[in-house]
């Protein structure tokens, strides 16, 4: 089982990135899918979940800027990131619970089974 993800770089204030998030081992289409970022100095944070036949969840921060989707015939989950500031700046990460958590438990990371490296998005001038 594992999580591959991609896509972040170094992008403008106002700019847009896509991360990609592969899946191996299991299908996505049953998980709890979580993004968490890690930005410096800081703690890692939930910012997006989405569990089965669900709409997705954001934090108020990303909320209106970023959007999860899901590609079932790549096993991919995609995490759109629009206007993007330099408080975004972390490395972000994907993460995986091969079924449905429970409302208490899907902002918690350790309640993730399977993760993605990270991956560093950079937001600046």
């Amino acid at each position: 089982v594992q999580l591959q993800a991609s896509g972040g770089g170094l992008v403008q204030p106002g700019g847009s990135l896509r991360l990609a998030c592969a899946a191996s081992g299991f299908q996505l289409n049953a998980a709890t899918i979580g993004w968490f970022r890690q930005g410096p100095g800081k703690t890692r944070e939930a910012i997006a979940t989405r569990r089965p036949f669900e709409s997705p969840y954001y934090v108020d921060a990303v909320k209106g800027r970023f959007t999860i989707s899901r590609d079932d015939s790549a096993n991919t989950v995609y995490l759109q990131m629009n206007n993007l500031k330099p408080e975004d700046t972390a490395v972000y990460y994907c993460a995986a619970y091969a079924g449905r958590l429970i409302t208490s438990n899907k902002w918690n990371p350790g309640a993730y089974s399977y993760w993605g490296q990270g991956t560093l998005v950079t937001v600046s001038s």
